[in-house]
């Protein structure tokens, strides 16, 4: 499934792999690194596909100092759903990647900057 709106897309893969991939052809249409963010269940998994994509891990700067806090002492499925709704998407759709990411996929979000 993808998403796409005035500022926001979003792609779920299988592997890091197609991750990789979709970060590139993004690359080539003109996104930059900052604007790319790759999200997995596992947090290690994250950081190695966003080191070998070249792209970004959702921070303090797409989050906001307080969720940021927050997700400190929230579970990993509800950090990623907060994640994901800081990067412009619905409760609905995050609840729908972050299920997608149980399953062992990979999220691919790109944005415009403002």
């Amino acid at each position: 499934m993808s998403t796409i709106d005035n500022k926001s897309y979003a792609k779920v893969v299988q592997n890091g792999v197609q991750a990789v991939e979709t970060v590139q052809e993004l690359h080539s249409t003109g996104y930059d690194a900052e604007d790319i963010f790759v999200l997995a269940h596992d947090q290690d998994r994250s950081d190695r596909i966003a080191e070998a994509a070249n792209a970004n891990e959702v921070g303090l700067k797409e989050e906001g100092v307080f969720k940021a806090i927050a997700n400190l002492f929230r579970s990993r499925g509800d950090e990623l759903r907060a994640k994901i709704v800081s990067l412009g998407f619905t409760e609905t759709e995050a609840a729908f990647y972050e299920k997608e990411l149980d399953l062992g996929k990979v999220l691919v979000i790109a944005r415009r900057s403002a």
